[in-house]
């Protein structure tokens, strides 16, 4: 199958509308849709076949027409775009559909506790259902892709969305447990009941949509594109598409780490934010339109297209002001475009991922959070990866906290030991399986773990904060560690005591004792670093500053003077470097923007809001420069650099086998052209 390409100024245009609503459609008028996606320099925009209600919106045998819909809408739509150039992938709810489950309740997820599962799981509950896909509401599901994909053959893609199956115990999964041998009061049987059901939904849905065509593209969304599955992704999907709504849950820093994963399956991706200033199916909410200019060049500068979320109001006309807002953003993207398409990462630190590798339910551990967190704020180049892919070209490996070492891996990564590599390893990644002992010779010997928590850390000189030259409070238990013929990395000092009923300390947390415990908190011998502390998970949870410069300082000095880029930016810039090769060019990318918590606690739940409970957000406002930017590469064969798109040429230095130039300014992002 060919390789599928996909445009770089896209829009996700929800329609899940309520059959109490009238007039659907009743206000489309094809010229001004043509001229509104114009004015947002849209180039491809996802409409809707099928919605999460589970009504259809162009004449069906299969499903159901919306009661109050009298035309042919997605055919309108279609037409409207296809005149003026404008790709339409076309979108069918999967997991979630309320017209079937209200004639089939039988096909909705059962949880192991006889009640309803998803989203509305009583009766009287707002809310879309969730069904099964052990049911036959799989085989009324394909028959819907397959009856869209053949009304329009033309279309430029089958989007499936809310992909993910439950424990389900519903009579269709009871019978496939019983049929396999698995016992349904385990929960471990449940799952693998539930992963088969998974497999089943890929397979038949994929070929649904590619029923008259083999090379129609294919997206399955589940809201997160899952590490460490990279055989279903290569298999079923032709693209991905990576749902990353800052300000509706995923946060700001989910989207770099999620694409510095995409990179490496090998298909085209882009990321996927939204024009609300809540999430999905906010009506009436804009964000401000520098942050959907930050977060449109936040998707080039890692390497992938751009799709921002809209909802067409039930009218069927689009919102002159959220295309206005598009427009802003993308107007400059399309002037970005070519120094963007077909480009390849170039990386020093790989993070290996302990989500992927431990096979984790969650969308990210707060291990590879952490660590995302403190190589993007610390500026460094990196990919993430998981245990199937190549790790030889990668100057450094990051295993953060948590990362479960077996014998498959353990071979992997004694192979790329041996060829050179470095290991960088912290709390329990590395250590053996008892937590009594090493995978590998890091010149010190593992006592298990710490009976004190917390403790304090003072770090050898070379390894401090700027600002801290005092014993550092950690707040979780450290493995205890006796350095050998390894190079001690600095003291653990414990506590006077563990905070109890019995004894306690102040506010929080008894004090350090005023001599070191004996134990250190990390040794380096030869090319593996080792961290006695869960670092990365409690930078997530802390943010402390000290404590990134620990880490950070400990990263450079394993990885050494090989550093490919080093910038001179706050820790709020970002900084990506690309390679395209069909341009004979590297693409330095510089990031910048000021990401701060607005709103609040507040109930907004009651009558027709079901905002809930809220607790603030994080939000772009003001735009601000920054000057004079010194910038050092170790790039082979570079003798110019230039501003792009704006053609400036930038004077180059050389010195110790670097290139040097500064950025005169960044205002939220920069382009560098190096040739």
């Amino acid at each position: 199958m060919h390789k599928h390409h996909l445009r770089f100024r896209q829009v996700h245009l929800d329609f899940h509308t309520s059959p109490a609503i009238p007039g659907i459609g009743t206000a489309f008028d094809k010229k001004r849709w043509q001229e509104t996606l114009k004015k947002g320099h849209v180039d491809s925009i996802t409409c809707f076949s099928k919605c999460h209600h589970g009504w259809s919106y162009h004449p069906t045998a299969v499903g159901k027409v919306h009661p109050h819909l009298s035309f042919d809408l997605l055919r309108a739509q279609f037409e409207a775009c296809k005149e003026i150039s404008v790709n339409v992938p076309v979108y069918l709810s999967a997991g979630v559909d309320n017209v079937a489950s209200f004639e089939h309740p039988e096909w909705r997820e059962v949880g192991f506790d006889g009640r309803y599962c998803g989203w509305a799981q009583d009766i009287t509950a707002a809310g879309f259902h969730t069904m099964c896909f052990n049911t036959p509401y799989l085989e009324y599901l394909c028959a819907q892709i397959r009856e869209a994909a053949r009304l329009f053959p033309a279309c430029d893609g089958i989007f499936l969305d809310i992909i993910s199956q439950s424990q389900c115990c519903c009579k269709w999964c009871l019978e496939v447990m019983e049929k396999n041998g698995w016992d349904a009061s385990l929960e471990a049987d449940r799952k693998k009941c539930a992963e088969s059901a998974m497999e089943r939904y890929y397979s038949e849905t994929t070929a649904a949509a590619k029923c008259d065509n083999p090379d129609m593209p294919v997206f399955h969304n589940s809201g997160h594109v899952s590490r460490g599955k990279t055989g279903v992704l290569k298999k079923y999907f032709s693209h991905l598409e990576l749902e990353s709504l800052p300000t509706g849950g995923w946060g700001y820093d989910h989207y770099p780490i999620s694409a510095k994963y995409a990179q490496n399956t090998g298909l085209d991706f882009l990321g996927m934010t939204g024009k609300f200033h809540t999430t999905w199916g906010e009506f009436g909410g804009y964000k401000h339109p520098n942050a959907l200019r930050y977060e449109c060049a936040a998707m080039l500068a890692y390497g992938s297209k751009c799709s921002v979320g809209d909802q067409l109001h039930p009218c069927g006309a689009l919102d002159e002001s959220t295309y206005g807002l598009i427009g802003a953003a993308y107007a400059g993207v399309e002037r970005k475009e070519p120094w963007c398409g077909d480009v390849t990462s170039i990386a020093d630190v790989a993070l290996l991922s302990s989500t992927a590798v431990n096979a984790s339910e969650h969308r990210d551990l707060d291990s590879d959070t952490g660590a995302g967190r403190v190589l993007l704020e610390a500026h460094f180049l990196f990919d993430v990866i998981d245990q199937d892919m190549d790790f030889s070209p990668y100057k450094m490996l990051v295993l953060p906290d948590e990362v479960k070492v077996g014998p498959a891996l353990k071979t992997k990564l004694d192979t790329y030991l041996a060829k050179g590599g470095k290991l960088f390893l912290t709390g329990s990644s590395g250590v053996s399986a008892d937590g009594c002992g090493f995978l590998w010779d890091m010149g010190a010997t593992c006592c298990g773990i710490s009976p004190v928590c917390l403790d304090y850390i003072l770090p050898c000189a070379t390894l401090q904060a700027d600002f801290v030259h005092s014993p550092m409070v950690m707040y979780a238990a450290s493995y205890r560690v006796r350095v050998a013929d390894g190079e001690s990395l600095g003291q653990v000092y414990d506590s006077y005591f563990n905070r109890t009923f019995k004894h306690f300390c102040s506010h929080q947390h008894t004090p350090y004792r005023m001599e070191p415990s004996g134990f250190d908190c990390g040794v380096r011998k030869g090319n593996i670093l080792y961290l006695a502390h869960p670092v990365f998970t409690l930078y997530k949870g802390t943010g402390a500053v000290a404590l990134r410069e620990y880490i950070a300082k400990a990263l450079r000095c394993l990885l050494g003077d090989s550093e490919t880029a080093q910038v001179a930016l706050p820790s709020t810039g970002r900084i990506t470097l690309m390679k395209q090769p069909a341009g004979k060019r590297y693409v330095l990318h510089l990031l910048h923007a000021n990401t701060i918590q607005r709103g609040g606690a507040a109930e907004l739940s009651g009558g027709n809001n079901s905002v809930g409970r809220t607790s603030g957000f994080e939000v772009i406002e003001d735009l601000l420069p920054i000057h004079n930017i010194a910038v050092s590469l170790r790039l082979p064969d570079v003798t110019r650099a230039r501003l792009v798109p704006e053609g400036t040429v930038l004077p180059l230095t050389e010195e110790d086998g670097r290139i040097k130039f500064i950025v005169p300014t960044l205002l939220c992002h920069q382009m560098i052209e190096l040739t």
